[in-house]
């Protein structure tokens, strides 16, 4: 029963962990990244498709995405879709390919971005630490069922605190990369 607990956990963390890193990968920083792109959807024979199945995306530089569409009528809805989508970069079209720019960031904006992502960092624990109070209460409630002893129960309610304790530190670890990348000139 405990295992079965403490494995439910661990799944659970490592899924906050993923979607922390996958919304980590969207803050923009002054080097060029494929992530940025994720979310942008274009209209592509009448229905909205992911960015990189209407063409090729590469990164030439650091500071440069190319979009080299496979048909080149879709470059205005290219175009269209980077600026609806608002990731804060501007296209730029030669009637081939479609170049996104990566500005250098402002010291301000700099700090800003670190701002955000440690409160997206505050919001991944706190799912971390719902999770764990979720695991505590099924302990609880196996001891109260008499499905297991007292004693399992303390070493269960050890373990959860165990994992969450290292959830929490590689959340601090990937968050401390991410604030390095940021403030990098």
């Amino acid at each position: 029963m405990v295992d079965d607990v403490i494995a439910e956990l661990k799944e659970n963390l490592g899924k906050a962990s993923d979607a922390f890193k996958r919304d980590l990968s969207r803050v923009r920083t002054g080097r060029a990244s494929l992530a940025i792109l994720d979310s942008v959807r274009v209209e592509y024979y009448g229905s909205q498709v992911p960015l990189n199945q209407v063409g090729t995306i590469s990164i030439p530089d650091a500071r440069l995405i190319v979009i080299k569409p496979w048909d080149k009528s879709v470059i205005s809805a290219i175009e269209k879709a980077i600026n609806i989508a608002e990731i804060g970069l501007t296209p730029q079209s030669d009637g081939e390919v479609v170049r996104l720019p990566i500005p250098a960031l402002t010291e301000e904006r700099r700090r800003d971005l670190v701002k955000q992502t440690r409160r997206m960092a505050e919001d991944s624990k706190v799912r971390i630490r719902n999770h764990r109070r979720d695991a505590n209460d099924l302990l609880k409630e196996f001891e109260k069922s008499s499905e297991i002893s007292e004693d399992e129960k303390k070493r269960g309610l050890e373990r959860v605190q165990k994992e969450t304790d290292q959830a929490v530190e590689m959340i601090d670890q990937i968050l401390a990369a991410k604030e390095k990348e940021i403030m990098e000139i």
